[in-house]
């Protein structure tokens, strides 16, 4: 009886290494395999519900090219990160007596690309390709300044969490983070929580962004501002 539970646990064990080696999880919808037999975009047209409004601004900013063929590293906003800053902008709008947008294609298409740009990042990097990050020893762990798609110079770490009292031995969590003055790289950075890291598509990798924690943009006033100097495209009938 007791080789009998011992081999049962050795097979538990088993078959919790393969589980957690072979699925991800996938923040708010589950266990998934984290390699996808298609491109970045099939990806994304995947998750139609989680990535419409993502999927038309990668459109409207002429970049599906980009994230579909390309060897890229995709930051993916969730489409709430999207509906979240355009509704900023509306009340802005309102605000100044404006018409509202009610079509995402009204906001100038080089507004899109300025924006999405900061999200992608050539080559194929996974969450054990970045480094340590600590947001409360910055000087000892900064992560690492990374150049977008675009040209911006944006910061990407790890961050390392505590568990059972030992220092850096939790789970490991990527994050994002947007560099408002370039000149002091370590004051005041917009630090975004990855939901999902290291879902392997045929041309690149996704990470997916905390929807309930981001503003497409990183702060609200920057994308209003673009949309608004730029002009809004009044709605055709």
């Amino acid at each position: 009886m007791k080789n009998q539970k011992h081999i049962v646990w050795k097979l538990a064990v088993v078959m919790l290494i393969c589980f957690t080696g072979c699925k991800k999880y996938y923040f708010d919808s589950g266990i998934h395999d984290p390699k996808f037999n298609g491109s970045s975009i099939k990806y994304l047209e995947s998750k139609l519900d989680f990535f419409d409004s993502t999927l038309m601004v990668i459109d409207l900013a002429g970049m599906k090219n980009v994230i579909e063929n390309e060897e890229v590293t995709f930051f993916a906003p969730p489409s709430g990160c999207i509906t979240r800053a355009v509704l900023g902008l509306n009340r802005q709008l309102q605000f100044n007596g404006k018409d509202t947008v009610k079509e995402l294609s009204q906001i100038k298409p080089q507004v899109w690309k300025n924006m999405l740009s900061n999200y992608i990042f050539k080559g194929k990097n996974l969450l054990k390709d970045y480094p340590q990050r600590d947001t409360v020893s910055y000087l000892a762990y900064p992560g690492q300044n990374y150049t977008s798609y675009g040209g911006r110079i944006m910061n990407i770490g790890v961050i390392y969490n505590d568990a059972g009292g030992v220092q850096y031995a939790g789970y490991r969590q990527l994050f994002l983070a947007y560099i408002p003055d370039l000149s002091n790289p370590m004051v005041s950075l917009r630090n975004i929580p990855i939901a999902t890291s290291d879902i392997q598509t045929n041309n690149g990798v996704i990470h997916v962004l905390n929807r309930t924690k981001h503003t497409f943009g990183f702060f609200s006033n920057t994308f209003i501002d673009q949309a608004i100097s730029a002009g809004i495209d009044p709605l055709t009938p």
